[in-house]
Order: structure tokens, then C-alpha cells, then sequence
């Protein structure tokens, strides 16, 4: 028996709580992918940006770098955009900051949007598999009591293989998923910490420029 029939009688062997657990591990996929792909392009754009806007801020090119993130979809342009909004109309570095959290408010939530539901399904798939082991098992000593002796080896080894391949399939989507929930939480705070790095630097340089230039 080749590999594709082995993985083909393990997936029969497995009965109908495969079903749902394919659904599930198809859904967690597409979630992890989107994240991944969503949070790889923001973290590009953001150093994009912000390769761009430091040297203008330390320039003190407030128009300048207000133009270029008015336009911007990138986290770090929109935080930016906020400051420098409010800078024309105070020179606080409470309300500016603020003003900055605002946006990172809305932000974050954005980059943590859906990374969760991974770690549910792992748990979830977990429940499914725990489901089709014991359903199996129940099966299984319920025929093997009413069938004659000669059948009781066959059937009864024909129930533990569903019951087991349920536990091993749901293992085998639950550790990965797992996995790549902690990496797309890591990679998240990864990006929030560069915003709050790109942050303080902006109001550091604003408070020490703004005295200097005139807001745009």
C-alpha cells in the first residue's frame, strides 16, 4: 500500500466525525493565512513609511510629512497623521500622545482581528476527535456484545481504529494551530511595539523641534 491509499484509508477509517474536523482544520487555514498574509503587509508598509517620514521629521518638515501620511493606509502613517493633527492646534505632549493613542486604539484591534479564533479551533478539533474516540469506543463494545465470537477480533478492531484516528487527526491539527497562533500573536506584538517605538520617537522629536518650526 502506497502513501495517497494509506492517507486515503486512515481518512475512512476516521467515520463521520472527519467531517466536521476537515471543516474546522479548512476554516483555522484560511484564517491563519489571511493573518499572515495581512500582518506581513503591514509590518512592510509600516517600515515603508516610516523610512520616509523620520528623516521629514527630523527636518521639521510638518507639512511635508503631513501630506505624505494624509494619504497613507499604513498603521504607522495614520498614528503620525494623528500627532501632527494635533499639533496645530496644541504643543501639549499629553494631548498630542493622546491623540496618538487614539489612533493606535483603533489600529490594534485591526492587527489582532481574528488570530484568536485559531487557538479555538485547536481546542474545538480537540473536543471533535475526543468526540469520534469515544463514540467509536462505544460502538465498539456495544456490537462486539452482539455478535457471535468469530466476529467480535474484526469489528471490535474496526471501531478502536475510528476511535484512534480521530484522536491522531485532531492532534495532528491541534499542535500545528497552536503553534502558528503563538507565532501570529508574537509577529502582532511585534508591530504594536514598533508603533509605540515610532511613538515616543516622533513626540521626542517634536518636543524638541516644535519650539524651532512653526506647526504647518
Amino acid at each position: 500500500m502506497n502513501s495517497f491509499e494509506s492517507i486515503i484509508k486512515f481518512f475512512q477509517d476516521c467515520g463521520l466525525f472527519i467531517f466536521p474536523s476537515l471543516a474546522i482544520m479548512a476554516t483555522g487555514l484560511a484564517i491563519a493565512i489571511e493573518r499572515f498574509v495581512f500582518l506581513q503587509k503591514a509590518r512592510v508598509a509600516n517600515r515603508k513609511d516610516w523610512s520616509k517620514v523620520l528623516p521629514l521629521l527630523q527636518g521639521g518638515q510638518w507639512k511635508e510629512v503631513l501630506g505624505l501620511t494624509a494619504s497613507s493606509d499604513s498603521a504607522i502613517g495614520k498614528i503620525v497623521h494623528n500627532g501632527l493633527s494635533r499639533l496645530q492646534s496644541s504643543r501639549r505632549r499629553d494631548d498630542i500622545d493622546a491623540a496618538m493613542e487614539e489612533g493606535m486604539m483603533e489600529i490594534v484591534p485591526r492587527l489582532e482581528k481574528r488570530t484568536h479564533y485559531i487557538a479555538v479551533f485547536a481546542n474545538v478539533i480537540t473536543l471533535v476527535g475526543l468526540l469520534g474516540t469515544i463514540t467509536g469506543l462505544i460502538h465498539a463494545f456495544t456490537a462486539v456484545s452482539q455478535v457471535n465470537p468469530a466476529e467480535k477480533a474484526a469489528l471490535l478492531s474496526a471501531s478502536i481504529s475510528i476511535a484512534m484516528n480521530n484522536t491522531a487527526f485532531a492532534l495532528m491539527v491541534a499542535i500545528p494551530f497552536l503553534l502558528i497562533h503563538s507565532f501570529l500573536q508574537a509577529r502582532t506584538a511585534d508591530i504594536v511595539d514598533g508603533l509605540e517605538a515610532a511613538k515616543i520617537s516622533f513626540l521626542n522629536l517634536v518636543q524638541r523641534l516644535a519650539p524651532e518650526h512653526k506647526a504647518a
